[in-house]
């Protein structure tokens, strides 16, 4: 059985910490079961649990452009990716990466296929479950086999699926989909026996294959990619699973849970503190996640989600915290902290001088062994002050050693580079007519291609 493990989305309802560049499944606040002391994120948690389960090395992550990095830098470089050229909705996702599977890697068409989310919070039994389906695609005659989740209470949060009242062993016939319900409804729906949705779709691989033929989508991998934009932007329940009739459920009892808002998300944090700062001993319930370097402290206070970033500050009562997402879309601003496969960089100041030139100012950590491509830019130049660390600084095809105090000017159109031998940690200040990440013509990304073209 191959997996599509779908990881896409942008941040809004666990702001000021996820953007636009950073979604909720990367960030780092779940308790790793090898070092508590060390947060994890949603992707690496499953990621584990693939790993556990014997599934990793069947798995692709469908992602985005602007989520590359990111999962280099959590999970490896060695992760097999399908990266969307455009942001489409789960249908496209899913298509392109079926489409892959079968002109690329030469899947055979009887082959299953399961496709589940990155951010369900489960435990590894889930997982058992999900190898299950293999056996249970193959041997039923079911177009679709879906996972739901037994309900542990009337959620206006989640889809629901209605299944008929007969079994056919451990599996029942969908009858019917119900979208977000209101409390009302969704009691009826418990009382007829209907489960969560749990966004877990599994299928031979030739059913979509087909379906994709049938609406006279390419199913060549190069073809896919290049007519991208005619596919519809629709999600893969209302373009295929809304429209089958020939559909199964396989429901699941055991743990469960969307980790959408800081509310359910601090449940499962089991650290009360990320970051600098304090909650004093009266305080009961509290949350401080602080990725800035100035202290925070709450004091005898209760039930109440305190997050910091360089984006913003949220200070709300955990109940309240779903409506967060109606707030952060009164903020378009550029993210400003974001993670690489290299290390992070946080904004530190952003002016715009009377000249129409503007002025921007990073502190920048890249790790250890990792490099910044070897790139220029056409719009900015740059000044680089070596706040700490050592490495190799490759400018206009020499390579130099670099450590703490050494001050690097960058001029427009300069080729340039860095690799970091311990952590470096550096503060940029970018001058320029178009401060933007888009202004970057990269050469080389590798550094044994960047010692290969320069000399010492």
């Amino acid at each position: 059985m191959q997996l599509i493990l779908l990881s896409g989305g942008s941040g809004k309802r666990l702001w000021p910490l996820s953007n636009d560049s950073r979604s909720k499944q990367f960030l780092k606040v779940l308790p790793d079961p090898d070092n508590l002391k060390q947060p994890i994120s949603m992707i690496q948690r499953v990621w584990q649990q693939l790993k556990r389960a014997n599934l990793a090395e069947k798995t692709i992550v469908s992602t985005g452009k602007s989520q590359v990095d990111l999962i280099d830098s959590q999970l490896g470089k060695n992760i097999p990716l399908i990266i969307e050229p455009s942001r489409r909705d789960t249908y496209a996702a899913i298509a392109l990466a079926a489409v892959y599977l079968y002109s690329e890697k030469g899947i055979g068409l009887d082959e299953a296929v399961a496709v589940l989310p990155v951010d369900p919070f489960v435990n590894d039994s889930f997982f058992s479950h999900i190898s299950a389906l293999e056996d249970v695609i193959c041997q039923s005659n079911a177009d679709l086999v879906l996972i739901g989740i037994q309900p542990t209470f009337p959620s206006e949060k989640y889809g629901y699926i209605v299944p008929e009242k007969e079994k056919e062993g451990e599996l029942s016939r969908v009858q019917k989909f119900i979208e977000k319900p209101n409390e009302e409804l969704a009691r009826n729906l418990l009382e007829q026996g209907a489960l969560w949705n749990a966004g877990v779709f599994a299928f031979k691989l030739k059913y979509i294959i087909n379906h994709l033929l049938n609406q006279k989508i390419p199913v060549n991998y190069d073809e896919l990619v290049k007519g991208y934009t005619k596919i519809p932007i629709n999600s893969f329940d209302y373009e295929v699973v809304e429209k089958s009739s020939n559909i199964v459920v396989s429901a699941y009892n055991g743990q469960w849970k969307d980790l959408g808002t800081w509310n359910t998300l601090s449940e499962e944090m089991k650290i009360p503190q990320i970051g600098k700062g304090s909650i004093s001993s009266d305080c009961e319930n509290v949350h401080v996640i602080n990725e800035l370097d100035i202290p925070v402290s709450v004091l005898g206070l209760s039930n109440l989600i305190v997050a910091i970033s360089p984006d913003g500050i949220l200070v709300s009562d955990k109940d309240a915290s779903p409506r967060v997402k109606e707030i952060a879309k009164e903020y378009n601003n550029r993210p400003m902290y974001e993670e690489r496969r290299w290390g992070w960089y946080r904004v530190l100041d952003y002016i715009k001088l009377d000249d129409g030139n503007e002025v921007l100012t990073k502190r920048i950590n890249v790790s250890a062994g990792k490099n910044l491509s070897y790139q220029k830019h056409q719009y900015r130049s740059e000044v680089w002050t070596i706040i700490s660390g050592t490495g190799k600084f490759a400018l206009n095809e020499k390579i130099y050693s670099v450590k703490q105090g050494d001050v690097l000017q960058i001029s427009v159109g300069a080729l340039h580079g860095i690799k970091a031998i311990e952590d470096l940690e550096i503060i940029e200040v970018q001058t320029g007519s178009q401060l933007i990440e888009e202004d970057i013509v990269r050469v080389f990304m590798d550094w044994e291609e960047v010692e290969a073209h320069c000399s010492e």
